[in-house]
């Protein structure tokens, strides 16, 4: 069970591959413009911010026509500077919800997260009430094809990779955060390249829901995710295999 209800979620957003890719690609650019305004200008030598941000997109595969579009963006007077911000929300069932987002505007935010609720059901909690059952880590994700799984693990271990496993159609390895991109790095020297590569919120502990109760969840997670501020969603629900 402990490796379906881990898993169950990753597999659940590959059904919204182009709009998970979309926010992924949305969030780094907002990421690289900050980085320019508040850290310190377009050298990534000199930008500590800047290069981390240039990490990430290199890690998610963002095309380095995106990138220098929004580096040059930064440079703009008309630019607006983001802001990080995370919601915690309950949803039903006492499930949790983890709403990440980079925003131009807080109040819009702000407005944008309480009409969610209001339509959707659940609650905005206290910062602090959902976050302390998360951890953060780096999820590498790698088609299988006719990759050998020895290779892999071998290399990911050697960087420094926490957790190995095989799923039905992929290999997904687990890092500590500040790991990622040296993994994937070791990865990419034995050549085999990474499907997706990201930060994620993993749950440390979860909630089993009937089906009703996890088809009012998804509808309330489903509108967070379309909101335009909202770069990703994170929840500790067991999805029943009938929405899997």
């Amino acid at each position: 069970m402990a490796g379906h209800s881990k898993w169950a979620n990753i597999k659940h957003r590959k059904g919204k591959a182009d709009l998970a890719r979309g926010k992924i690609f949305s969030r780094i650019a907002k990421e690289i413009i900050s980085a320019v305004k508040v850290g310190g200008g377009a050298d990534p030598k000199m930008n500590p911010r800047l290069r981390l941000a240039l990490q990430k997109a290199k890690a998610a595969n963002v095309p380095n026509d995106i990138v220098d579009r929004n580096i040059k963006k930064a440079s703009s007077t008309d630019q607006a500077d983001f802001i990080e911000a995370t919601y915690e929300l309950y949803g039903y069932g006492g499930v949790g919800i983890m709403a990440e987002a980079l925003t131009d505007n807080r109040n819009r935010l702000a407005s944008d997260m309480r009409i969610a609720v209001n339509k959707r059901g659940g609650t905005i909690a206290n910062p602090g009430a959902v976050a302390f059952n998360f951890d953060s880590k780096g999820i590498i994700q790698i088609a299988k094809k006719e990759i050998l799984e020895e290779t892999i693990f071998t290399a990911a271990i050697e960087a420094g990779a926490e957790e190995f496993e095989v799923e039905e159609d992929m290999f997904i390895i687990t890092t500590d955060p500040t790991h990622l991109y040296l993994v994937k790095e070791a990865i990419a020297q034995v050549g085999i390249e990474s499907d997706e590569a990201t930060l994620e919120l993993i749950p440390k502990t979860y909630v089993d829901c009937d089906l009703e109760t996890a088809k009012s969840n998804l509808a309330l997670i489903e509108w967070l995710e379309a909101l335009d501020d909202v770069d990703a969603v994170y929840h500790n629900m067991n999805i029943p295999d009938e929405l899997v």
